[in-house]
């Protein structure tokens, strides 16, 4: 087959299956976007990123659906080169439909079949908008604009032969009208190389060093942000610090913002240290920021607990890679977390806004790593056997596009 794979940060969730694919035959192409700086085995052309984001005073409404088809419209000329001048016409074509790149893909090819990824279908209610009082409070004026970045998810749906989406819980985001084009099939853990390590090592930037056994706790997110829980977690350290005076604290993940909006000055990971200074010794906080994918690897291996918060959103990789790597989770009795995590069984949950209770059970982890060793393998042994990359979920993605075709 000739296979057309679209994704503005390719490879994205097509980093497994874009090889898998080539080395069975097939000829691959990505089309990117030419900010995106990742390198790849598959040859991959970029698309002219759009112009600026339209000025919301005058799209109103319809500020995102705009900048969205103004970046399908660039893929869309790009899709013309590859057709006219490099005569590349594809059976498949495979796109992330959350940036609208696929959405004028099919006037190019029409008799190629159309594959999206529908990782997330915003709502009203129910999911992440309101979720959080604190920073979202949707008003009918609110809701309106949430319906409205539904259009470009939508069109993408209507128009895609099948989609493929990570989670059950991802997938149920999709109206029922949609919900029937879905597959559920997860982009995959190789649990091969995510495994414990019990002679793990990292050394903290001070300096100090820290080794598997040590008591760590150990924090993970794109970004110091709210929608990843982050302002609950920092608020739980106070006590967690207090009850632990041994405890070691590792975050990972940067200022940024990479879901729900910034913060109105500075950073939020500032803003909610500030609502714990003097409260807590944040000597014993090291923030890393982002790090080498080898350096999480080794302090999640370290980590004799490891807090995971989200609100009603996509699941991270990050959870799942945890679990892999023999961690002891604490996570957030949220929808997408519970697909994953029973509670009890293969780690524990804990009610998002919690704040005592998140300190009283991750201090309980630190506290009792022997009570908690079953949780760990317990917790391995469900990823390798419902995710696992190579057993599990490459062959899927692989049935999936050539029968596509």
């Amino acid at each position: 087959m000739r296979v057309l794979l679209v994704h503005q940060n390719f490879p994205g969730q097509f980093r497994h299956l874009a090889p898998a694919l080539a080395a069975r035959g097939h000829q691959i192409i990505a089309l990117t976007a030419e900010s995106n700086t990742q390198q790849s085995a598959v040859r991959t052309y970029r698309y002219p990123m759009p112009d600026p984001a339209p000025d919301p005073k005058q799209s109103r409404l319809g500020t995102t659906y705009t900048a969205m088809t103004d970046r399908a419209h660039r893929v869309a000329r790009a899709a013309l080169q590859l057709r006219d001048k490099l005569g590349f016409v594809p059976d498949v074509i495979f796109g992330h439909s959350g940036w609208g790149e696929t959405l004028f893909l099919r006037e190019i090819w029409p008799e190629a079949r159309l594959l999206v990824y529908a990782e997330f279908y915003y709502a009203t209610q129910g999911l992440d908008v309101g979720f959080d009082p604190e920073f979202s409070r949707p008003d009918p004026g609110a809701r309106l604009g949430v319906v409205a970045r539904q259009a470009h998810l939508a069109l993408s749906m209507v128009q895609a032969d099948a989609a493929l989406a990570p989670t059950e819980w991802q997938a149920d985001t999709f109206p029922a009208c949609f919900r029937r084009k879905i597959t559920i099939t997860h982009d995959g853990i190789d649990t091969e190389a995510l495994r414990p390590d019990p002679g793990a090592r990292y050394t903290l930037p001070n300096g100090r060093s820290l080794r598997a056994g040590d008591e760590v706790l150990t924090y993970v997110a794109r970004n110091i942000e709210p929608y990843r829980g982050s302002h609950i977690f920092l608020r739980a350290l106070p006590d967690l610090l207090a009850a632990r005076p041994e405890a070691q604290v590792v975050i990972i993940g940067g200022d940024g913002a990479s879901y729900g909006p910034p913060p109105a000055q500075g950073s939020w990971r500032d803003r909610f240290l500030a609502e714990i200074a003097g409260r807590a010794d944040l000597s014993r906080v090291h923030f890393l920021g982002r790090v080498p994918y080898a350096d999480y690897v080794r302090i999640l291996q370290i980590g004799r607990a490891h807090a995971y918060l989200t609100i009603p959103f996509v699941l991270s990789w990050s959870l799942l890679e945890a679990m892999a790597l023999g961690a002891s989770v604490i996570a957030s009795r949220t929808g997408p977390v519970e697909e994953v995590i029973t509670d009890g069984v293969n780690g524990r949950l804990v009610d998002f806004f919690d704040v005592e209770g998140w300190a009283a059970a991750l201090s309980d982890a630190l506290a009792a790593p022997e009570r908690h060793a079953g949780l760990r393998a317990a917790a391995r042994e469900s990823i390798v056997e419902n995710y696992d990359l190579r057993r599990v979920c490459l062959p899927r993605l692989i049935r999936f596009v050539e029968e596509a075709a």
